[in-house]
């Protein structure tokens, strides 16, 4: 019976948001593992003591980047830890954008300015600003030129605050075709989505968003399978990952680029997929007992 932690974080008094963490600990408890959802700040929780360590819904870990690397660590010298330490820290911080631009993946253009760099903001085009470290679109806003006073403002709050922002053109195609979330697990592709988009014109920077409005199921093109496996396949040091999500958006030309490639924390959003669970259940249990 292999002893399995789905690492999550704690929301205190609020409900919990991982709508698949329940189901997916009850899926593995029934195909005979001892499972169970652990707050990865427990200070209590004995990681060794499990054959794997999942790490499932860490969603507070943009917030407490320097924390949660080095639990990342000491649980990846304990025990098997998915995705791999070394994975986790690479994909913790989204300048890794940069080197799969680099090694020939279609990416959204992105520039970075990092603490004490001037604010040189685009201003023939709309543009997004968001921070290196990040999740749920926290600290990210969409801007007009005639916005540029605003966007100083959120940058030198994140510089205040320790981040280095990133800059994108705005691709107005995502208000079209919206963004497309490919998943994979255990090596292959589990499902796909398709969800609107998240920055609307004037939502202030520091606004709590909706993260995935207007998800639906999608059937993903063979270009965009291209694309995310070029992507996964750029990954240092090649490994091998239990589980990756790719999210892809058109460009201007109106093919597929990379927004992001989830390798930390990823929703599964198995309650939009349920017949993907059995999928799930059994690479965790492979992944358990190797």
């Amino acid at each position: 019976m292999p002893r399995i932690a789905l690492a999550t974080y704690d929301p205190g008094t609020e409900p919990g948001k991982d709508r698949d963490l329940p189901v997916l600990v009850e899926a593995l408890r029934a195909a005979g593992a001892d499972a169970e959802a652990r707050h990865w700040d427990d200070p209590r929780a004995d990681w060794g003591g499990y054959d794997l360590v999942l790490i499932r819904s860490t969603w507070d870990y943009s917030w407490r980047a320097r924390e949660f690397g080095a639990w990342v660590e000491r649980v990846g010298a304990m025990t098997r830890l998915a995705n791999p330490a070394a994975v986790v820290r690479w994909n913790s911080d989204k300048r890794y954008l940069g080197e799969l631009a680099a090694a020939g993946v279609p990416t959204v253009p992105t520039r970075y300015v990092a603490p004490g760099e001037p604010a040189e903001l685009p201003a023939d085009h709309e543009y997004v600003i968001k921070p290196t470290s990040g999740a749920g679109a926290r600290f990210a806003a969409r801007y007009t030129p005639d916005g540029h006073d605003t966007a100083v403002r959120q940058l030198a709050r994140m510089h205040a605050e320790g981040f280095t922002a990133m800059v994108q053109p705005y691709l107005r195609s995502i208000d079209v075709s919206g963004e497309r979330a490919l998943q994979f697990f255990g090596g292959r592709l589990l499902h796909a989505s398709r969800k609107g988009a998240v920055l609307a014109p004037g939502t202030p920077y520091d606004a709590d968003k909706v993260a995935h409005p207007d998800l639906v199921p999608w059937q993903p093109t063979d270009e965009e399978l291209a694309v995310a496996g070029k992507a996964l396949a750029a990954v240092p040091g090649a490994p091998g990952l239990l589980y990756a999500r790719v999210d892809l958006v058109d460009g201007e030309d109106g093919r597929p680029r990379v927004m992001e490639l989830e390798l930390v924390e990823p929703n599964l959003f198995l309650f939009l997929h349920p017949a993907s669970l059995p999928r799930v259940t059994e690479a965790i249990l492979t992944a358990a007992e190797a």
